[in-house]
């Protein structure tokens, strides 16, 4: 027997035939990369009660997993549809935040003067772009997990990271 490549995957097996302890595993494999995503996204506040959902969601879903993936994108997929859906709803509703107030908030607490500026550029980019800059350089992700979590061909993905980097670089000049 052939020892298996992928520790993940062990886990996902278990964890899918209802074994609590492998999935509480997976949460402490990737919880910290998960959150960090969705942080960037949207804010710590917003990536916690995201990133719990999402754990939720796969914990539902893992007998559907197909291990085509790696779990980590499969779950930074589940992360990344329920920030769009969250961000659907809040302009459904009207909630939509004041950028401005936002941008606020992200300077005062913001340390250093690159921060800020970065901050800045980053919140004048679509949420996609963002997303996908995030992923690629903030994160690692490479150009294919980034391209299959936000469902997107490899080459849109690619020219989306190309497309924000130049508009960042031009409101940082």
């Amino acid at each position: 027997m052939r020892p298996e490549r992928d520790p993940d995957a062990v886990l996902c097996r278990r964890a899918a035939a209802g074994d609590k302890d492998a999935f509480r595993l997976l949460v402490e494999t990737h919880e910290r990369r998960l959150r960090a995503f969705l942080g960037q996204l949207g804010g710590p506040d917003l990536a916690d009660e995201l990133a719990q959902e999402a754990f939720l969601k796969a914990w539902q879903s893992l007998r559907g997993f197909r291990e085509e993936s790696k779990f980590s994108s499969w779950l930074c997929a589940i992360g990344w549809r329920l920030f769009v859906d969250h961000k659907r709803r809040e302009r459904s509703e009207g909630r939509k935040r004041d950028a401005a107030a936002d941008l606020a908030e992200r300077e005062e607490a913001a340390s250093a003067g690159a921060r800020v500026d970065l901050e800045r550029a980053l919140a004048r980019l679509e949420p996609v772009e963002k997303a996908a800059l995030v992923l690629c350089d903030g994160h690692g992700w490479s150009h294919e997990e980034a391209a299959e979590i936000l469902r997107m061909p490899l080459g849109t993905l690619k020219g989306t990271v190309r497309r924000a980097k130049q508009k960042c670089r031009e409101y940082l000049r």
